[in-house]
């Protein structure tokens, strides 16, 4: 009766991508723009994003995928995305990396076939140390870089 309502959905076309990213970046400003880099990029959008997800694990769904994109802020990845890393390794899956960093006030988006040497793996306890640094500019300069004005969006 008020079919109006429902949100149309959008037509899937391409390979299945599943988007391994740091939890930080779970729906941001950030993670829209790397939708819309990977789409133009691997001519897909039928992606796994574990944000829609919440908090649950995904990682059972990368076997399923057949390109792996892991995503890397300021040259690092997180602990969380190291261990997915892992899992499409063993499973043989075609990995990218996507790495996104700051320089001056603009966010570059580097996308790269496998994974490059530069990027730093992180810890669990380095990861939590990196999070902390984003926290603590308190969503104002680096961190309001990457997830927006939270203010704004209220």
């Amino acid at each position: 009766m008020l079919g109006f309502f429902k949100k149309k959905k959008k037509e899937t076309y391409g390979p299945l991508v599943y988007l391994s990213e740091p939890t930080i970046l779970y729906h941001t400003h950030t993670e829209k723009a790397i939708l819309e880099i990977l789409e133009e990029k691997l001519g897909s959008n039928n992606f796994v994003i574990p944000s829609d997800y919440g908090l649950r694990t995904t990682d059972h769904l990368i076997p399923d995928a057949e390109i792996f994109v892991a995503i890397a802020i300021v040259g690092k990845f997180t602990s969380l995305v190291v261990r997915e890393i892992e899992i499409a390794r063993k499973h043989g899956k075609k990995i990218y990396t996507l790495d996104v960093a700051r320089k001056d006030d603009e966010i570059l988006y580097l996308f790269e076939e496998g994974i490059p040497e530069r990027i730093e793996w992180l810890t669990p306890e380095e990861t939590q140390s990196l999070y902390a640094a984003f926290r603590g500019e308190d969503f104002s300069g680096f961190m309001k870089f990457f997830v927006g004005d939270r203010k704004r969006q209220w």
